[in-house]
């Protein structure tokens, strides 16, 4: 590895020995792991595996350039052992041949070089568990809840296993039949969506995500589903799904009918058939009003998300939801690796006067896709449906984090139209570059197996009139990145501004214990203080600054609208809100994200909910977190 010892502040080092270090000696041990493990994935990759005896006494099936390591593997156990097998056959290899090793360490260096600089880190589960013997390396899943009670403890038995493995999870609750529809076979009659939405809670409140997070689910529900208004109305009552964020699906036809205050239908999931109407203003109204009063639900537009590059495999289906924090949308059964590359890493020159240095950018974008496609194969996939997805479009989200300090850094205001011209461009940097490094990979490694049928093939009857082969069927997302941004140093997480110059962080178990009506332990508490207070004053520039309450409701949509243009999948932003904002200050919001084309969009109003993450002076959470 190279001789880079990551420098740590006093939160960082916090953070990580909290969430990643565990047994590890120290952080360059740590990310040495992470780094080497990753890495493994150039020898299963390499054309010379085989007579390594990388795949000796591994069952596996080859389909379409995909190698599946679950199917036919019947229970956890099996399949655990079956990967298992496979690595060590990986690790056995570099210890006995050299161009194994070879093939490994070029780039478990460049991998530990990227980390160690705090240029790029991986979502937290790969963090936690690359190297470690449960190697489940997704942050993001979306399962498929389809209308009958098998497939419902299906999915709920698919979730814990995911959520036990560190992974988030996102559900689409529109299939459902609502309460009070007749139940074939029975006299009775169906319990409706909510009643299963709040059996999922259940489930999540119970499982302690891979010992270290706990759990955080998005529930999906259409605005034509007969319950909408009851969903959007959930989180009105104290305490009510505390592990899930809700979001509306919308569409171009609801938000025109919200225009035009008309009248829509609400349809049985089952049949299609008009079971109501209801004026669309209506609706919308009390999703602004409920937002305001709880941060839910936020709004997802399900019609613009499958239209777009987030859904480039369309024969394969809809997507109808996202993860837990919205910025990916995932068909049924998809799992997801993100990453970020931390934007403030990349400018150089003077403080408060400095540039970007797009050339480096490129370059970091570049590995850091080599480093998600890698973790792909080695990643312990919970469930075979997923392994299936995942290695057949081989999603992945890179993205930013830092955005906040990069702009002060280069002397420009969160809320100045300079800041969102150079939004534009670092985000086309990073898209750009991610594209043509998956088009190479696709020359080296293939391209994703599921491309026959998909938007960039000229012979399907879904392609867009750009051909393309790359090696990702979708290659940019921009998620909040909570954990990691701190893990990185930063009080800037995602595209967020800062939330304010100095402030209080509660983690996962401060919220517990201030549910509980206890004193957090300081150990859970993170007190946040920006360190480019001083240098900014002693340059004369402490109006570069800005912080989340400060800026107008319409400069934080049009920052997430401009990294949006550039995103092949979604895009993370709170519209943080004073405690003084108003309901008309949420309708904006969401008006405003969906006419500059957003594909979903949350607000919070500090102090809604009694306890929640960030706070200016003490206090403890409202919506799920993501990390």
């Amino acid at each position: 590895m190279p001789p880079i010892e990551p420098r740590l502040t006093s939160n960082q080092e916090k953070v990580i020995r909290d969430k990643y270090l565990r047994d590890d000696p120290s952080p360059a041990a740590w990310l040495e792991r992470v780094a080497g493990n990753v890495a493994l994935a150039e020898v299963l990759l390499d054309p010379r595996a085989a007579s390594w005896g990388v795949f000796t006494g591994v069952s596996f099936r080859e389909e379409r350039g995909m190698r599946l390591l679950h199917p036919g593997l019947d229970g956890e156990e099996a399949r655990h052992a079956n990967f298992s097998r496979l690595l060590a056959n990986a690790e056995s290899a570099c210890r006995r041949v050299p161009e194994a090793a070879a093939a490994r360490d070029a780039w478990a260096g460049r991998f530990y070089g990227l980390m160690a600089r705090w240029d790029f880190l991986p979502n937290s589960p790969t963090l936690m568990n690359a190297g470690r013997p449960l190697q489940q390396l997704s942050a993001c899943f979306v399962l498929p809840v389809p209308d009958s009670l098998d497939g419902i403890m299906m999915a709920a038995s698919a979730a814990a296993a995911i959520q036990k493995s560190g992974g988030g999870t996102g559900f689409s609750f529109s299939r459902l039949r609502p309460a009070g529809a007749a139940v074939r076979g029975t006299s009775g009659a169906a319990s409706g969506a909510l009643s299963f939405l709040k059996l999922f809670d259940a489930l999540t409140a119970t499982i302690k995500q891979g010992g270290t997070r706990r759990g955080a689910n998005m529930a999906v529900l259409r605005c034509d589903h007969p319950e909408v208004l009851d969903f959007i109305r959930l989180k009105r009552e104290p305490g009510a799904l505390e592990n899930f964020n809700l979001s509306v699906g919308v569409d171009a036809a609801f938000m025109r009918a919200v225009a035009e205050d008309a009248s829509y239908d609400l349809r049985d999931p089952r049949d299609g058939r008009p079971t109501g109407r209801v004026r669309a203003r209506a609706v919308f109204d009390a999703m602004v009003e409920c937002a305001w009063a709880t941060g839910d639900p936020g709004l997802v537009v399900l019609d613009r998300i499958n239209a777009s590059g987030s859904n480039p495999t369309p024969a394969l289906g809809d997507i109808e939801a996202t993860n837990p924090c919205g910025e990916q949308p995932l068909l049924p059964w998809e799992p997801c690796n993100l990453g970020s590359l931390n934007l403030a890493r990349f400018v150089a020159g003077e403080p408060f006067r400095a540039a970007f240095d797009f050339a480096r950018l490129r370059v970091a974008a570049a590995e850091s896709l080599r480093f998600l496609d890698d973790a792909i194969e080695v990643n312990d996939y919970p469930l075979a449906e997923c392994e299936a997805l995942a290695k057949g479009n081989r999603r992945v989200g890179l993205g930013v984090m830092g955005w906040a300090e990069a702009l002060a850094l280069c002397g420009v205001r969160y809320d100045a139209p300079e800041a969102l011209e150079l939004a534009e461009r670092v985000m086309a940097c990073v898209n750009d570059a991610a594209r043509d490094a998956s088009v190479a990979l696709a020359r080296e490694r293939g391209v994703f197996p599921n491309w026959s049928g998909s938007v960039y093939d000229p012979a399907s009857p879904h392609f867009r009139g750009v051909e393309l082969r790359p090696r990702h069927c979708a290659r940019t997302t921009v998620a909040p990145t909570g954990t990691i941004a701190i893990a990185a140093g930063l009080q800037g997480g995602g595209i967020e501004p800062f939330f304010a110059l100095s402030y209080t962080r509660y983690n996962a178990r401060a919220l517990e214990a201030a549910a509980a009506g206890r004193v957090p332990d300081e150990a859970d508490i993170y007190r946040e203080e920006s360190p480019l207070i001083t240098g900014a004053a002693a340059a004369g520039r402490e109006s570069v600054l800005v912080c989340a309450h400060e800026i107008p409701v319409e400069a934080h949509v049009r920052m997430q609208a401009a990294f949006q243009r550039h995103t092949d999948n979604g895009v993370s932003k709170t519209v943080n809100l004073r405690a003084d904002a108003t309901t008309d200050d949420v309708r904006r919001a969401y008006l405003l994200a969906y006419e500059l084309g957003c594909k979903g969009v949350t607000v919070y109003r500090d102090g809604c909910k009694g306890r929640q993450v960030l706070n200016l002076g003490d206090g403890g959470c409202g919506r799920a977190t993501c990390s």
